[in-house]
């Protein structure tokens, strides 16, 4: 039986580039960072969440070959990935203008929702990231709006 979901991937295009967006602008911290010879195991989290963890993963071997790996890149560039995270936070407002200053652009600026307030961006390389505020019952009030957000 399944117990829990550590590890999550995103794909990114740099891994320098990628700790100064998803450390320097979004205020995560760094779990691994571990040379393996053939890629760099690099992971991320939420501060206090060391449990849950995001790995930003270059595309390219162990997992593909290099023409898969061209493919992917151009894949990634177009936001086409599929790569998405989904973040919540206690102030959605607060953290949207703390973001601005830090010069994150966003793709949407908070918006009220049934479930409550959410912000749209997304990082240098097209993955798509999302946090919410969320309210109280928030699914009980996604099915009182009629399942649309």
């Amino acid at each position: 039986m399944l117990k829990s979901l550590r590890i999550s991937s995103i794909y990114v295009l740099d891994q320098e580039q990628a700790l100064d967006f998803y450390v320097g602008k979004l205020g995560l911290e760094v779990g691994d960072d571990i040379p393996l010879g053939y890629m760099r195991w690099l992971t991320v989290h939420v501060p206090g969440d060391g449990d849950r963890t995001i790995l930003l993963e270059q595309p390219g071997p162990p997992g593909m070959d290099e023409k898969t790996a061209s493919v992917v890149r151009e894949q990634v560039t177009k936001g086409a990935t599929g790569g998405h995270l989904f973040f919540t936070t206690d102030d959605c407002r607060k953290t949207y203008e703390e973001l601005v200053a830090k010069g994150v652009e966003f793709s949407e600026g908070p918006t009220e929702r049934p479930y409550g307030i959410d912000c749209g961006l997304r990082d240098p390389f097209g993955n798509h990231i999302r946090f919410s505020q969320m309210v109280d019952n928030y699914a009980e009030k996604i099915e009182a709006a009629g399942g649309k957000v």
